[in-house]
This record gives structure tokens, C-alpha cells and sequence, in this order.
């Protein structure tokens, strides 16, 4: 029985979108949930037909205001996913989102790079020490390119990128990524939704063969594992890489960037690759603290241990309040008094809701472990 639940909190990825204002991150959410199945249509920001920005000033200024949670599935994974405002004034639903997270997407703006916005949610996630990806969006604009915003990203956000595709084509002529790891093209027609595996164009080959070794150099110099192969072998396998990538990312000593654009639909499947592969699990990160009896207890996910969940947002809804819910250990299920800690009081569980940005689809009634609400 442990070892179901252990398998089954192994497959969660808690994870928000961080970014500046108008660098895409609404668009890969939304991408995000077109390759999943979730939606059939790809919801566009212009056109106000988005998932995650549904109250109607969202859609009328084509920002996001509120933090929106979705979920999807991807590779036998469960993906729960906020979406949060990248303009300063609500940076606060920012700072509650954060709270809850285990890992984050940070998007950037192959144009613009590392902007102001970019910066205040970088030190948020430092601050609550949630670790990140880095996605390199908008790279068929004019003007883009993937080596400056990564100098940027290292010169004004101080981690270590760890670059791990090579764009195919640049601006207009952007049509895929080089896989790095596994030495493969991926690329994208007009319109295609999945990607088409193949070799690495001819005229791409050194360059992919230089970043590549590049990597491998960058990620043996700070993990131990992947220095002990490089020096027998003088390279590293994809495996080894990966799980090297997997531990520097949890551990904030690297941060993976990879590249793309969401508005054409190019790389977001590789995206999702590597939110699976290098982003923690609930399993994964430090036990929290919790009171029970009016005691301080340490709390790591375990659904047969007590109860314990930060309520990090609270919504007005016709039917009644809705709180969002991070659960951190035990299990809640339709009709329990849960005690509110801030309150004092205990409170009555009327209804268990997975909130789908604008739609409530109910559960079974019963929540075990790790998502929200």
C-alpha cells in the first residue's frame, strides 16, 4: 500500500508559470494544455478565449490578474499547474502561489531577455527556494536569440543555465530545437501539433557537438557522479546527464533552459519532458512544519499522517467561499471539521473540488496527499 502511494505522489508535479508581463507565459499554459489533451482548441490571449485568464478585465487587457490553477496529465504524471500575474500589481498573487509550489517555469522573452518583472519573481522563488526551469519563448519574433537572453539571464539573475537544446532556424526560419542530450532534432510544420523526430541537420552538427560538450563540462564541474564519468569516459551518457540535470536543478545549483515558441506551438512537448524529468515531486522537497494538538510537528507527504494544508487563496462564489488548498499530508474528505490555525476555530469541509481555472468539476469527494484545492 505504501509503496502505490509513494508511486502515486512520484507521478505529481506542483508547478507554477513565472515571468514578466507579456513574455507568453499565459500562451504556454495554454499550449501547455492543448498537448495534453486537456483543451481542443488553442485558447489565444488576443482573442480572449484563454483557460487561465477568464475574468472578463483579464480578457479585455489581455493580462493576466489572478492566479489561475489548472491540471493535466502528461506521461503517466499528474501536472497541477498556476498560472500567475506577471504585471507588479499583483505581485502579492504571485507571492501566495509561490508558497505552495515545488517547482516553477520561468519564462523569458527571447527579445527583451531578463526584464524588471523577471527579476522581482526570480528573488520570490529564491526566497521560498522553489526550484526553477527556464523557458526562452517568442523565438520566431525579430531580434531573437537564445545566447543573449541566457547571458542575461546569468549576468542579472546570478544561477548557472544549463542550455540543453539548440535552436533550428531563428526568427522566421525557427522551425525546431536540437535535443542536446539525446543528440535529435525535433521539429515543427506549420500548424503540426506533435513534433518530428529526425538527425541533427548536417550544418548543425559541430555547433550541436560544441554546446553539447559544453554541458557535459558545465554540469561534471558541480555534480559529483557526472565528474567521476566524464573522467573515465571523457563524456557523459544521456542518462547520466539527466539525472545530473534532475539533482542540480533540485537543488538550485543549475537551472535547465530550454527554448521555444508557444504561439507557433514549438516546444512545448519538450517542455513538458523536462518539467517530468528535472522538476521535484512532492516526495522530493523537505517536510513541512504543522501543528497538531498544539504541538510543532514536521509534516512530509504521507496521507495516513494528520492532517495539514495551507489555504493560500479564498474566492467569493455564488454557491458559497472557495479555498484553495495546498495538502501537504493526510487526507481530507467531504463533511470533516478541519481546525483553522490563524482562526482558531474549526472549520466544516462542505464540498472537494478540482478547480479547473474557470470550471469546478468535482472529485470523488475524498483528497488524498499533495494537490489543490
Amino acid at each position: 500500500m505504501r509503496n502505490n502511494l509513494d508511486r502515486h505522489l512520484a507521478a505529481v508535479r506542483n508547478l507554477g508559470i513565472l515571468a514578466h508581463v507579456d513574455a507568453g507565459k499565459t500562451t504556454v499554459t495554454e499550449r501547455i494544455l492543448f498537448a495534453t489533451g486537456t483543451t481542443h482548441k488553442r485558447g489565444e490571449v488576443h482573442d480572449g478565449t484563454t483557460v487561465t485568464d477568464f475574468d472578463p478585465q483579464e480578457r479585455d487587457r489581455g493580462i493576466t490578474i489572478f492566479a489561475a490553477a489548472v491540471s493535466c496529465d502528461w506521461d503517466g504524471h499528474r501536472v497541477n499547474l498556476i498560472d500567475t500575474p506577471g504585471h507588479v500589481d499583483f505581485a502579492d498573487e504571485v507571492e501566495r502561489s509561490l508558497r505552495v509550489l515545488d517547482g516553477a517555469v520561468a519564462v523569458f522573452d527571447a527579445v527583451a531577455g531578463v526584464e524588471p518583472q523577471s527579476e522581482s519573481v526570480w528573488r520570490q522563488a529564491d526566497r521560498h527556494g522553489v526550484p526553477r526551469i527556464a523557458f526562452v519563448n517568442k523565438l520566431d519574433r525579430t531580434g531573437a536569440d537564445l545566447d543573449t537572453t541566457v547571458a542575461s539571464i546569468r549576468e542579472r539573475l546570478h544561477p548557472v543555465p544549463l542550455v540543453v537544446q539548440l535552436p533550428i532556424g531563428i526568427e522566421d526560419a525557427f522551425t525546431g530545437v536540437v535535443d542536446l542530450l539525446r543528440m535529435r532534432a525535433l521539429t515543427w510544420g506549420d500548424g503540426a501539433e506533435t513534433a518530428v523526430e529526425g538527425p541533427v541537420p548536417e550544418e548543425l552538427r559541430e555547433e550541436a557537438l560544441r554546446r553539447r560538450r559544453l554541458l557535459e563540462e558545465a554540469v561534471a564541474e558541480r555534480h559529483p557522479a557526472a565528474l567521476e564519468e566524464f573522467c573515465d569516459r571523457e563524456t557523459l551518457s544521456a542518462e547520466t546527464l539527466a539525472a545530473a540535470l534532475r539533482d542540480l536543478t533540485r537543488t538550485g545549483d543549475g537551472v535547465v533552459v530550454l527554448c521555444g515558441s508557444a504561439y507557433r506551438n514549438r516546444g512545448i512537448e519538450p517542455l513538458l519532458d523536462a518539467v517530468v524529468a528535472y522538476l521535484p515531486s512532492p516526495l522530493d522537497v523537505p517536510a513541512v512544519r504543522g501543528m497538531h494538538e498544539g504541538v510543532d510537528e514536521r509534516r512530509s507527504a504521507d496521507p495516513a499522517a494528520p492532517f495539514a494544508a495551507l489555504a493560500f487563496k479564498v474566492n467569493a462564489t455564488p454557491t458559497g467561499r472557495l479555498t484553495y488548498l495546498r495538502v501537504y499530508s493526510g487526507t481530507i474528505e467531504k463533511g470533516d471539521t478541519v481546525w483553522d490555525a490563524s482562526a482558531g476555530r474549526g472549520e466544516r469541509v462542505g464540498r472537494i473540488l478540482r478547480v479547473q481555472a474557470t470550471g469546478t468539476p468535482s472529485w470523488s469527494g475524498r483528497s488524498p496527499g499533495t494537490s489543490w484545492p
